[in-house]
């Protein structure tokens, strides 16, 4: 299924709606360049959870956060891992088999460790505020 949005606030709506669908257990595996949006995705999954969009922030530098919501949020930020064994020092399995939820930016550094039941999000810029969202698994 694909799907355009033509601002942030669009992208950040369609998080937000996600979220109202998500459940213990599930994984989102996020693809895409730089500032395609995936960060404002995730931060309205979170407001959808009922946690404060405004404390979500692109990790960086740390690989994980986790946050405090209707369902445990767990938010991988993958941008700067160094290699496929430093994110499975992480103890991604306690995570991705867990009670929670886990949105993964930048998932196509660790595909094969992504399981097969998550739900695939890729993000395209199509424009200045237009994004291309194409996703599956749902």
């Amino acid at each position: 299924m694909q799907v355009i949005t033509n601002s942030e606030k669009e992208t950040f709506d369609l998080g937000r709606k996600l979220a109202a669908r998500l459940k213990k257990g599930d994984i989102v595996a996020l693809e895409g360049e730089l500032g395609a949006g995936k960060t404002i995705f995730v931060k309205g999954v979170a407001a959808g959870l009922g946690f404060d969009r405004d404390k979500v922030v692109s990790s960086s530098f740390v690989l994980i956060r986790e946050y405090k919501a209707k369902l445990p949020l767990h938010h991988f930020d993958l941008y700067r891992l160094k290699n496929k064994c430093e994110f499975a020092d992480l103890g991604y399995e306690e995570y991705f088999f867990g009670d929670g939820v886990c949105l993964v930016e930048w998932a196509d550094k660790a595909r094969e460790f992504i399981p097969p039941r998550a739900i695939r999000i890729s993000f395209k810029v199509a424009g200045k505020d237009k994004r291309k969202i194409e996703y599956s698994g749902l």
